[in-house]
């Protein structure tokens, strides 16, 4: 944090606001027994276009096929995914989201806004717009 240009503070300040919004949030998702793997599994087959394979999940995790099987179980037991047949081969399986799983998506993004809001909150509506208004120069680069 030494630059003189004040660069590495402000990456410093990004990153510490950053990791206290995941914070809070993976505190909110222990309360309701979900696990930051499992929700990652979870909004991966969120922005998928229909049913993936299992092998399909695990790559776009970047994580071993075992280990998405098991957190797929998981999250079938809590009803938040479910399984179908592969019309293409009858040997594998499809994973979609239930409707539960889209709502648990919508509640934790909805928690994540209000602890963003929180943080925000320690601010006056003048200095919540000011640092809106230089984030977004920062942000846009001009």
């Amino acid at each position: 944090m030494t630059s003189s240009d004040g660069s590495g503070e402000l990456l410093e300040l990004l990153y510490g606001v950053l990791r206290g919004v995941r914070r809070d949030a993976a505190a909110r998702l222990e309360l309701q027994g979900t696990t930051p793997g499992q929700l990652r599994l979870l909004r991966t087959l969120e922005r998928c276009d229909g049913p993936r394979r299992l092998g399909e999940l695990a790559a776009a995790l970047d994580v071993a096929p075992r280990s998405v099987t098991s957190k797929v179980d998981l999250a079938e037991e809590d009803g938040l995914v479910r399984r179908l047949p592969d019309p293409s081969d009858r040997r594998a399986t499809l994973l979609e989201l239930t409707p539960a799983g889209h709502k648990m998506l919508a509640a934790i993004s909805a928690q994540r806004h209000e602890g963003a809001a929180e943080r925000l909150g320690r601010l006056s509506a003048d200095e919540q717009a000011e640092l809106l208004r230089l984030l977004r120069i920062v942000g846009d680069g001009g």
